[in-house]
């Protein structure tokens, strides 16, 4: 296979396992996912989400190579620090190496005032065992995308605070829970996240793209600067997803729809909250360790044709 193209596809595939199947929106609705109930094997994989803080987290055939990368620890975080210095003028820490078919698998988080978790890959040759710390690359719009959501952030502190103000006192009443800061630090490289959502952006948001252009070529540029460069008439809320992921704090309880209906109706009712499209899933209290994700047949849903709209 042509070596381009197998990096595409592996690209394709680490999306879908990366920051709990970002793409798995129910089209029907409210109601529940429409997937295989879990075999056997893959509720050996299942972990309380509060426990899981990324052990057992794996990319195919990536064995070998997770070994070769962990013996060249040093070298495999030295050259994805310099990758994104020099691409994004962005300084980061490594938090975690996973080996992939073809190298690594490199999981970091943003330092500075803009905040994001993304990844980075480093091509190994599996014969020489040579790092090839001057080829390392990112996905196509995965940084880019991190950025815009932690632009978002940034520029919109207010309306962010009182949603995670919101998702805090909900988590204070016991009932549900969200996902490890250490788990969101070791395997969630999706961009701007939370234990309670993450943001997921769009190569043709116009609003946020003057922001962007300015911060990549100036990232201390003055936060009026950048609120001044947003375009607020080019904004749509189909650009800006706030995806929400949350799970039942009792480790065998099933998914409420008590709960999944009050999330829902608060998000709808709430004024002052950020702008965009909310997807909203409540799982039960287990994540497979292997992908990080926690969607299965009894997840309730609400996203791709019903999201919750917020203008």
């Amino acid at each position: 296979m042509n070596r381009k193209n197998k990096w595409i596809i592996y690209g394709i595939g680490l999306s879908l396992l990366l920051g709990g199947c970002m793409n798995m929106d129910n089209a029907n609705g409210n109601g529940v996912d429409e997937q295989k109930e879990p075999s056997k094997e893959m509720e050996k994989q299942l972990v309380s989400v509060q426990n899981y803080k990324g052990e057992g987290y794996t990319l195919p055939n990536g064995e070998e190579m997770d070994k070769i990368a962990e013996d060249n620890k040093d070298e495999v975080e030295s050259a994805v620090k310099s990758f994104f210095k020099e691409n994004y003028k962005t300084d980061i820490k490594v938090h975690n190496i996973v080996g992939n078919e073809d190298g690594a698998t490199v999981f970091v988080e943003s330092i500075g005032r803009l905040h994001y978790y993304t990844y980075a890959i480093v091509p190994i040759d599996i014969d020489t065992k040579k790092i090839h710390g001057d080829k390392v690359f990112s996905e196509e719009g995965q940084v880019e995308d991190g950025i815009k959501g932690g632009l978002y952030r940034l520029i919109f502190q207010e309306q962010f605070d009182k949603l995670d103000s919101y998702f805090k006192d909900l988590v204070s009443e016991g009932e549900v829970v969200g996902k490890t800061e250490e788990s969101l630090q070791n395997v969630g490289g999706t961009g701007y996240m939370t234990p309670y959502y993450f943001i997921s952006t769009f190569n043709n948001d116009e609003s946020i793209k003057p922001v962007f252009d300015i911060f990549v070529k100036n990232p201390e540029a003055d936060i009026e600067e950048l609120k001044s460069a947003y375009v607020e008439g080019s904004f749509s809320p189909e650009n800006l997803l706030i995806n929400v992921r949350l799970f039942m704090e009792d480790k065998d309880a099933s998914p409420s729809e008590e709960i999944f209906k009050r999330v829902a109706n608060d998000l709808e009712r709430i004024e002052g909250i950020p702008k965009g499209s909310y997807s909203l899933y409540l799982n039960d209290n287990k994540v497979y360790k292997d992908s990080f994700t926690g969607e299965k047949e009894n997840s309730l849903s609400r996203g791709h044709g019903n999201y919750i709209v917020k203008n």
